[in-house]
C-alpha cells in the first residue's frame, strides 16, 4: 500500500529535478554569454539573476492557482513552462529574449518550490513524510549534478556549447509533463473543496485507515478556507519559515553553484578543471542528501540542522582563508568546498522544503509555502545579482571580495546555529494537524 504514495511522490518530485537543473545549468554558460553580449558585472549579474527574479514571481503567485485549481493542474502547467524555457534559451541569439526565457524558467522553478513540496506533504503518511517530502530536495540535487555534468560534457562543443547545455533540459521537462498526468489530485485539496467522494479512494490508497476521522481532522484544522496568512496567530510559522529560507541562501549555496567555474578560476584552477571541479561538488551534494533522506525521519529536522551548521561554519571559513592566501592552499579549496556542500546537503538542503511544507496549517498552507519560497528566492536573487561585482574586488592580487563573502557566509551559519538550537520546533513523526495544535493555532 505504501508503494503508491512513494510512486506518486517521486513523480511530483521530478519538478525538483528540473528546479535543480534550471538553477545550476547557467554556471556553464555564464562566462560565454558575458563575452558574447559584452556585459559588465551589473548586467551579467542581472542576466544570471533573471531566472531568480522569475522564481520570486513564481513563488508569490503559485499558491493562488494551486488553491483554486488544484495542485495537479499547476504541476502540469509548470512542466509546460520548463519545456518552453529550455527551447527558448537554447535557440535565441538576442540578449533580451534570453533574459525573458530565463525569467519564464525561473517562474517554473519558483512555482515548483511551492507546489511540489506542498503536494508531496499532503499525500504522504506521517511516518514517511520527511523522506517523501525530502525526495523533492533529492531530485533538486540530482538535477544540479546532472546539469554540472552535462556542462562539462558539452564544454568542447564549440561556440554553441552553451546552447546544448541549456537545451538538453527539454528531455526531462517533457517526461515530467507526461508522468504528472497520471498522479491523483491532493486529497486534502479535494476535501477543502468539498469533494470528499473523490478524496476517499485516494486516501485509502495512500494508507489512511480511518478516512472519516481524517476528513474531520482536516475540516477542524480549517477555521475559514479563505483566511489570510498574515494574522497574529500565524506569526510563529511565518517567522520559522522565513528565517530558515533566509539562512538557506545566506550560506552562499546558490552563489557557489551559479558561479562555480568562476570561483575555481579565482582559486587558481585552469579553465578545464574549473568545469570539472563543480561535478565533485554536485556528487557530494547528491551523496549527502541521500544520507540525510535516510535519517531525517529518525533523527529529526533540528538535529540535522545543528550538525550541518557546525560543519558549514568550519568549511566556509577555511575556504575564505585559503583564497586569501593564494599559492599556499589553493589545492585544498576543492576539499573545503566539498566539505561545505556535504554539511549543507545533510542539513539545510534536506530540511528546508520539508519544513516549509509542513509548518503551516491546512487553511493557509498554499500561502505559507509561497511566502517561504518567496523569501528563499528573493535572497538568492540578491546574492546572485551582486556576486559578479563582489568577485571583481581585488587587493594585492587577492580576490578580497570573494574572501570576505565566504567569511560572511560562515558568520551567517553561526547565527543560524543559534536560531535552530534555541527557537526552531521539531516536526518529525507528527501529523500536519498535530503540528498546527502544538504551535497553538486553533
Amino acid at each position: 500500500m505504501l508503494a503508491y504514495p512513494v510512486r506518486i511522490a517521486l513523480i511530483a518530485a521530478l519538478g525538483g529535478f528540473l528546479f535543480g537543473f534550471e538553477t545550476a545549468v547557467i554556471s556553464g554558460a555564464e562566462s560565454t554569454i558575458e563575452k558574447m553580449w559584452s556585459l559588465n558585472s551589473f548586467w551579467q549579474g542581472f542576466t544570471v539573476a533573471s531566472s531568480l527574479i522569475g522564481t520570486v514571481v513564481g513563488s508569490l503567485i503559485a499558491g493562488i492557482p494551486a488553491k483554486k485549481y488544484g495542485r495537479k493542474k499547476v504541476l502540469m502547467t509548470i512542466a509546460v513552462m520548463y519545456v518552453f524555457a529550455a527551447i527558448g534559451c537554447a535557440s535565441i541569439s538576442t540578449w533580451i529574449l534570453f533574459v525573458l526565457f530565463r525569467f519564464i524558467g525561473g517562474i517554473a522553478v519558483g512555482a515548483s518550490s511551492v507546489v511540489g513540496p506542498m503536494y508531496i506533504s499532503e499525500i504522504s503518511p506521517a511516518k514517511l513524510r520527511g523522506r517523501l517530502a525530502g525526495s523533492f530536495q533529492l531530485n533538486i540535487v540530482i538535477g544540479i549534478f546532472v546539469a554540472l555534468t552535462t556542462n562539462f560534457l558539452f564544454k568542447d562543443f564549440g561556440e554553441n556549447s552553451w546552447r546544448w547545455m541549456l537545451g538538453v533540459m527539454v528531455i526531462p521537462a517533457a517526461l515530467f509533463f507526461i508522468l504528472v498526468r497520471y498522479i491523483p489530485e491532493s486529497p486534502r485539496w479535494l476535501i477543502l473543496n468539498y469533494r470528499d467522494a473523490e478524496a476517499i479512494p485516494i486516501m485509502q490508497r495512500i494508507g489512511e485507515m480511518n478516512t472519516q476521522k481524517a476528513i474531520e481532522d482536516i475540516r477542524l484544522s480549517v477555521s475559514h478556507h479563505e483566511e489570510s496568512l498574515f494574522r497574529k496567530k500565524y506569526i510563529k510559522p511565518i517567522l520559522f519559515a522565513m528565517l530558515l529560507a533566509m539562512f538557506n541562501q545566506l550560506s552562499g549555496i546558490n552563489a557557489l553553484f551559479y558561479y562555480a567555474p568562476r570561483i575555481f578560476e579565482i582559486a587558481g584552477f585552469d579553465k578545464s578543471n574549473s568545469y570539472l571541479q563543480p561535478i565533485y561538488l554536485g556528487a557530494a551534494n547528491l551523496v549527502f542528501t541521500l544520507l540525510a533522506m535516510s535519517v531525517i525521519d529518525k533523527f529529526g529536522r533540528k538535529k540535522l540542522l545543528l550538525i550541518g551548521s557546525v560543519g558549514m561554519i568550519i568549511f566556509l571559513a577555511l575556504t575564505g582563508f585559503s583564497i586569501a592566501h593564494p599559492g599556499e592552499n589553493n589545492g585544498a579549496v576543492i576539499f573545503y568546498l566539498i566539505g561545505f556542500i556535504a554539511f549543507f546537503a545533510f542539513s539545510q538542503g534536506a530540511v528546508v522544503w520539508v519544513f516549509i511544507s509542513e509548518i503551516f496549517p491546512n487553511s493557509v498552507r498554499s500561502q505559507g509555502g509561497s511566502l517561504g519560497s518567496f523569501t528563499h528566492w528573493i535572497m538568492a536573487a540578491i546574492i546572485s545579482w551582486i556576486f559578479p561585482a563582489i568577485a571583481k574586488v581585488e587587493s594585492n592580487n587577492v580576490h578580497t571580495g570573494v574572501v570576505y563573502a565566504f567569511y560572511f557566509f560562515a558568520f551567517m551559519m553561526l547565527v543560524h546555529l543559534f536560531f535552530v538550537w534555541i527557537v526552531m520546533p521539531e516536526t518529525k513523526g507528527k501529523s500536519l494537524e498535530t503540528i498546527q495544535k502544538e504551535l497553538g493555532i486553533e
